[in-house]
């Protein structure tokens, strides 16, 4: 799940009552790039009985396209990886800066200003592009945030700009050293089962298998590829908050108690009392 911390349409406390609500009592939320939404989310969680899983999300770069990493139970205070996470949100801002040029000499300019300037003074926040999405909705080039995607900001469409950063196996490899588990997210989604067999080599120790995007011949895929490879898996709903675009896997989409039971066993992580 997700945050305004980083690309989530509902702040840390509102996620928990939203959580509540659906009848859930574990849940991990794992922001782009940041941790800035751990204390909240932890707080709230305590609060309303909700067990959470400290997680994140890190963007790794393979020739020029984004994997997505999810990592769970490390020490966010572990140095080299505050260092990493800090580099990653200033080429957020980097690309985010550069998305909004080339949409400016595509005929359709939007105000990022705001966006970016509030999103500064919150420490640690996570800039994306869901921020240039919604900034062509207010200014009226696209209906929706799916239309802007779709028409500016996805994959090969005009104004998209590739990501810098590190590589997947990087990434694995730094987040162990923090003393956490990676798992690679939504393969079905990116399309990266290439990587899956090199990542393994280098130590991967999940993958994700259930998510809203994978359909249930994929779903039977990568849990097939888990069995193989003896690895743990992960799943979730991915939730990003009403009006996102990515608000229909809360509670439909979960990691099973077995696969669950082993993640927690991995990373040493119980079930606060």
């Amino acid at each position: 799940m997700h945050t305004t911390a980083s690309d989530g349409r509902s702040t840390p406390s509102q996620l928990v009552d939203e959580v509540v609500a659906m009848g859930i009592t574990t849940m991990a939320v794992v922001d782009h790039d940041t941790t800035a939404g751990w204390d909240e989310v932890s707080a709230a969680a305590a609060v309303a009985g909700v067990a959470c899983m400290p997680g994140i999300e890190i963007t790794a770069v393979d020739h020029g396209r984004d994997v997505h990493m999810l990592g769970y139970c490390f020490d966010r205070n572990y140095p080299e990886l505050v260092t990493f996470l800090s580099t990653q949100r200033e080429d957020r801002t980097r690309r985010l800066r550069e998305i909004g040029d080339r949409l400016a000499r595509l005929g359709v300019p939007v105000d990022l200003q705001g966006a970016m300037a509030e999103a500064a003074r919150s420490a640690g926040r996570a800039m994306g592009r869901p921020m240039a999405a919604a900034a062509l909705v207010a200014a009226g080039h696209v209906a929706s945030i799916r239309e802007a995607f779709d028409r500016y900001l996805a994959e090969g469409r005009p104004a998209f700009i590739e990501r810098q950063g590190a590589q997947p196996a990087a990434v694995v490899a730094l987040v162990a050293r923090a003393g956490g588990v990676t798992s690679l997210a939504h393969p079905g989604k990116t399309q990266k089962d290439h990587l899956i067999p090199d990542l393994v080599a280098a130590g991967l120790p999940a993958i994700e298998v259930y998510h809203p995007e994978h359909d249930a011949a994929e779903t039977a895929r990568y849990r097939q590829m888990a069995d193989t490879f003896n690895l743990l898996v992960t799943g979730g709903s991915d939730y990003h908050g009403v009006g996102s675009g990515r608000s229909q896997g809360l509670g439909q989409f979960y990691l099973p108690a077995a696969d669950f039971t082993r993640l927690a066993e991995r990373t040493g992580w119980t079930i606060p009392c």
